[in-house]
């Protein structure tokens, strides 16, 4: 490079630094105005601008021009036989813009390494050394096979370098060198690239800058991916060191353009925000490129390389190779796609349709080395002819072979014929999997991960993430998931995936198990295919507990892609979105909803405490403020007056909702709290459908929209939505007695009788089950059963004011008026120790024919906003009353009468 004084330098850099921020169009224009005839001047920016996308990482070989300041150090850094802390420097490998390459040794592991090293005319640059401890901090979080591998990070005295694994070999740059590289080894290659790929969008790292120059390929075959140094941190990062401060991310201003030209996406030549897809394109190039042997956007400038990858599309790669499989194609097209929308959505999907035709190309080779007919992997039937004529051939001249007794041809043709039929069974079950591996698996239970350390105080962990992946998988509206109420029932029993599966009626089970030591999480997942009872997927994920919320959405996205789910972009989106990064924040909110699925007073009090931490710990946390709503809610309806509980649901619902408006759990809060309080139902159905949409397995945003319809009388509409809910948790004892409800409020008696009871049989436990039951009796005038039925209830679950109140019921329309009275006498009394809405009141006073106390009781619950009341218009207790001016002014107020 020419010298140049430090005055030009400084105009360079003006110029350089400026272009750097404009779109690629505006470049040429600002160049000619800023340059105005200067042509040395305008090479040199011209030329910073170039190596500004051909310069590497920091852990890239190739020599690439940076800042001026940089060019201005003629030797190298280091010399051989120096020591770096404890690396011996042997030679120096390759300087680029971002530093110097050598091979060192690591004297106390006595192992070659390769020696990153930053300028020193660039380490007081603040940006340049956040980009150095980036790539390393990001690469270093990823431990794959086809990533290189950092070993450390350091600084000694005023200089910083990274330390990574030393790997011999070849740049698939280099490898090209302008030729085609055969079909397989194409293959090969880009599935190894994928991987790697696969598993740092699983870590949340994005690259943003592949190409044949970062892809080492080793003479043994084996692929390295280089260069972190361009890489994106997305939201679903992990935290590598949870004792650092957060990193600052390097985030690219509007119209900035990172990475290599010919290889980015139309969305980075745009410098618009880019996501995983980005990756997608840039390997369809590459995989391209080894192909035809050419890059299919190259230009002559950079903006005509730009302008080509915007609006041009590649030659079909057919043009260069004739007998190009059609798949194949396809497969490069769609991961060239323009939209990001219509590209490839996961890398996963491009890896397993690489790593499927590779598989189909290498078992037509194998069965053309193996019979000499025009037989192919994709025709079964051809397949199966032609290993029965040969094993059928091979039969016969054994025969004949024993006919002449040469017994050491008999030896060696029983082992072709051994061969030869294993291959054949072999083929014929690869050709049958084949034709079902790649439908999507629509349905999964993920059941209770077991709680490995049986730790009690650790049970809260094991259910929080078991409810966390239902909840991730429930947004995906081509998967069913089970409900948590539904596979909770299996939690501590012996789970047999495949009868599991057949009980719930799922094609996938998801098990696993939960341990923490110390700071440490070891989650074990499996992934069964019910069908065949065959290990679809399994991993181990060992990481730091402030980790957790990464690894959950690496699952569930692994799950996902093994499911071969088709993800829309929003529904890739949503399965990566964390609600919180806080991950205290989440820990306490995951205790908070362990407590309030116990429902008792006590419990829903200690899940209030937990997520009001969640939510001061993170106040934009939506989970924690719809998790109180539903808290407050369930209070309200059982243990504190309505109008004290209900308007602290509805405050913080609204909250949640003004959060995150994409919460289902936010809109069902909502929904409920404006069915069962505000009595507006137009308004309920609206947030329920919302619900609904947010998150099309939640069975619960159906449940409650079923009440909205049963309550006006809709009982079709009601029973399609009950059928809807008992689908997603069909082993729910609440859907199950509301399933009940609505032919008992249908007045189908006989039928709503034998749900109830199959309710009780499903949890013997369960006191609504009871009510319901008893209720159903006494419509059709078997007291007697009814009065059992209470009794039964109070016995195997608890003396609930509800069956106080229904039992009362009966004692009075069967004529025991003073069995009824006592029944009020206690009412009174436990009113004292805890509340009981006066509904149950005008229950028994009902029963006793006395309409005067029982429309003050009315009265009474009403001024209460008694959730109860909702249905009166269909509860078939209240018939005495209908023809009663009062009772219709009551069905106004409430909201059921115009």
């Amino acid at each position: 490079m020419s010298s140049i004084s430090a005055e030009k330098w400084r105009k360079v850099k003006e110029i350089f630094y400026a272009a750097l921020q404009l779109a690629p169009a505006e470049r040429e224009r600002f160049l000619d105005e800023s340059c105005k005839g200067d042509e040395d001047l305008r090479r040199e920016v011209e030329s910073l601008l170039a190596s500004s996308e051909a310069a590497g990482s920091f852990m890239q070989n190739a020599a690439a021009i940076e800042v001026p300041e940089a060019f201005a150090e003629t030797g190298a850094k280091l010399h051989v036989g120096q020591n770096l802390n404890h690396y011996r420097i042997f030679k120096l490998l390759g300087r680029g813009g971002m530093g110097e390459v050598y091979l060192a040794e690591d004297t106390k592991l006595k192992r070659r390494v390769a020696l990153k090293v930053l300028p020193a005319a660039l380490s007081d640059d603040k940006d340049r050394l956040r980009r150095f401890e980036q790539e390393a901090r990001a690469a270093s979080a990823l431990n794959h096979p086809n990533i290189l591998t950092i070993h450390e990070i350091g600084k000694a005295d005023d200089t910083y370098f990274i330390v990574s694994e030393f790997v011999e070999g070849e740049t698939l740059r280099e490898k090209l060198r302008g030729r085609v590289l055969p079909l397989g080894e194409t293959l090969d290659l880009g599935v190894q690239a994928a991987s790697a790929l696969a598993a740092a969008h699983a870590s949340g790292i994005i690259h943003r800058d592949i190409k044949s120059e970062n892809i080492i390929v080793r003479a043994d075959g084996l692929v390295k991916i280089l260069d972190f140094g361009l890489a994106k941190l997305t939201a679903n990062q992990p935290v590598v060191e949870t004792e650092a401060e957060t990193l600052a991310q390097v985030k690219t201003a509007s119209g900035v353009i990172l990475g290599t030209a010919a290889y980015m996406s139309p969305e980075q030549a745009r410098g618009k925000q880019t996501d995983a897809r980005t990756d997608v394109f840039s390997l369809g190039v590459v995989i391209y490129e080894m192909i035809a042997g050419r890059q299919p956007f190259a230009g002559e400038t950079m903006s005509d390389t730009l302008a080509a990858i915007l609006k041009s599309e590649p030659a079909p790669l057919s043009e260069y190779i004739s007998d190009i499989p059609p798949e194949l194609e396809k497969i490069v097209g769609k991961a060239l796609r323009k939209n990001a929308d219509e590209r490839y959505q996961h890398i996963k999907d491009l890896l397993i349709d690489l790593r499927d035709l590779k598989q189909d190309l290498e078992f037509a080779a194998q069965l053309r080395r193996s019979a000499p007919t025009k037989a192919t992997a994709g025709n079964a039937e051809d397949v199966t002819n032609v290993q029965t004529a040969q094993t059928t051939s091979m039969a016969q001249h054994l025969a004949g072979e024993i006919k002449n007794h040469k017994l050491a041809s008999i030896a060696a043709l029983l082992a072709l014929v051994v061969g030869i039929s294993a291959l054949y069974y072999f083929t014929r079950g690869n050709i049958s999997n084949k034709q079902t591996s790649n439908a999507p698996i629509d349905s999964i239970a993920v059941l209770p991960f077991a709680n490995a350390a049986q730790d009690p105080n650790a049970e809260y962990l094991s259910d929080g993430i078991t409810e966390s992946l239902i909840n991730d998988l429930s947004q995906l509206s081509n998967l069913k998931v089970m409900s948590s109420s539904s596979v909770f029932r299996y939690k501590d029993k012996e789970q047999d995936a495949q009868k599991i599966g057949h009980e719930l009626n799922v094609r996938a089970v998801l098990t696993g198990s939960v341990k923490q030591i110390g700071d440490q999480l070891i989650i074990n997942v499996s992934l069964d295919d019910v069908k065949d009872n065959h290990r679809i997927w399994g991993e181990q994920y060992v990481r730091k507990f402030a980790d957790v919320l990464a690894v959950q959405n690496e699952i569930a996205q692994e799950v996902s892609s093994n499911l071969r789910v088709k993800l829309t972009g929003a529904e890739q989106q949503q399965l990566a979105k964390r609600y919180t990064e806080n991950a205290e924040a989440y820990q306490l909110y995951l205790k908070g909803m362990y407590e309030w699925k116990k429902h008792t007073q006590e419990d829903l009090q200690k899940a209030i405490e937990y997520f009001k931490q969640a939510k001061e710990l993170d106040p934009n946390y939506a989970l924690a403020y719809s998790g109180l709503s539903a808290s407050y809610g369930v209070l309200g309806n059982s243990y504190l007056p309505p109008r004290e509980s209900f308007p602290e649901a509805k405050a913080y619902a609204a909250k949640a909702v003004a959060l995150d408006d994409t919460l289902a759990e936010a809109h069902s809060a909502m929904g409920a709290v404006r069915l069962y309080y505000d009595w507006d139902f137009a308004e309920a159905q609206k947030e329920l459908k919302r619900a609904q949409s947010l998150d099309p397995n939640d069975a619960a945003a159906h449940h409650l929209y079923a009440d909205s319809l049963e309550i006006m009388g809709r009982f079709d509409e009601a029973k399609a939505e009950r059928d809807h809910a008992l689908k997603l948790d069909p082993l729910s004892p609440l859907y199950n007695m509301a399933d009940g409800a609505t032919l008992y409020f249908a007045h189908q008696d006989e039928e709503a009788i034998a749900q109830f009871e199959k309710t009780i049989n499903l949890e013997p436990r369960f006191v609504l089950a009871y009510l319901y039951l008893g209720e159903a009796y006494e419509q059709k005038k078997m007291y007697a059963q009814a009065i059992a039925t209470y009794q039964k209830g109070m016995t195997q679950a608890e003396r609930h004011p509800l069956l106080i109140a229904a039992l009362g019921h009966a004692y009075a329309v069967s004529g025991e008026r003073g069995k009824a009275n006592q029944t009020l006498n206690e009412l009174r009394e436990l009113s004292k120790r805890r509340y009981v809405t006066p509904y149950l009141t005008a229950i028994i006073y009902l029963g006793l024919g006395d309409k005067e106390q029982a429309f003050a009781w009315l009265d009474k619950a009403s001024q209460d906003r008694s959730s109860f009341l909702i249905w009166l218009k269909v509860e078939p207790l209240f018939d005495p009353l209908r023809d009663d001016p009062r009772f219709q002014n009551l069905l106004r107020r409430v909201g059921l009468m115009p």
